[in-house]
């Protein structure tokens, strides 16, 4: 099996002296910012190498490979944490071991989507990064689209279908054969609503508002899947 981006950037972290990764991580986190904000066809390595407080040539020097290679380093960086982050935040809601009661079925997903969509206000500077990549996914890298998809939304994928799979086994939800559609059903349910309307967090919705529509895609996603 080929070595993924993920696992090559965490290899070159243990290949590299501490400094220099401390000044890689340090031009990375203030390219976070840059292209959030610009977005990645906008933001230009003269840009780029100041808001890290650091020449072009600096730059050049940590990540030979360019903006190409820098974006896809922070794009990999911010995607793995708030995997970490959206697996914790499973787990301890629906944990592997012990399936809700179905009298809380309604209650515990809720709760998950009301911990899936917190992560917009934790990780603001990621969901800029998740913003600009559909909007330009056209000239984005072909190699960034790939990376974000492996350290990000791929395995949080896998461990939705895993815990909608155990709620299967535990006779409360009726996947139709087909537990990742499900999964993709409850993510899109509970979060494509506010996504459109918030543009991922820039416009937040009352809270009240918000609620309201979490509960209704989780509502929506029982009427579909919820065990007979």
């Amino acid at each position: 099996m080929g070595e993924t981006n993920e696992s090559r950037l965490e290899r070159a972290r243990h290949e590299v002296s501490p400094r220099k990764l401390q000044k890689q991580m340090a031009i990375a986190s203030a390219a976070c910012t840059v292209f959030g904000r610009e977005g990645y066809a906008r933001a230009s390595v003269d840009a780029l190498a100041a808001a890290a407080g650091v020449s072009t040539r600096t730059l050049y020097n940590h990540f030979p490979g360019g903006k190409a290679q820098l974006f896809q380093t922070v794009v990999t960086w911010t995607s793995s944490e708030v995997r970490d982050a959206q697996l914790a935040r499973l787990h301890a809601v629906l944990h592997p071991e012990r399936p809700p009661h179905p009298d809380d079925l309604e209650r515990d997903l809720v709760s998950l989507a009301r911990a899936f969509h917190g992560l917009m206000a934790d990780y603001a500077n990621h969901f800029a990064l998740v913003r600009h990549i559909h909007a330009e996914a056209d000239h984005a890298p072909p190699e960034v689209l790939k990376a974000w998809h492996e350290a990000g939304p791929e395995p949080v994928g896998r461990a939705l279908t895993e815990a909608m799979t155990r709620l299967e086994d535990a006779g409360l939800l009726h996947l139709h054969g087909d537990a990742a559609v499900a999964a993709g059903h409850f993510t899109a349910l509970i979060s494509h609503r506010i996504i459109q309307a918030t543009h991922y967090g820039v416009l937040p919705l009352p809270e009240p508002e918000t609620d309201r529509l979490l509960r209704a895609g989780v509502s929506a996603f029982l009427r579909a899947y919820r065990a007979p």
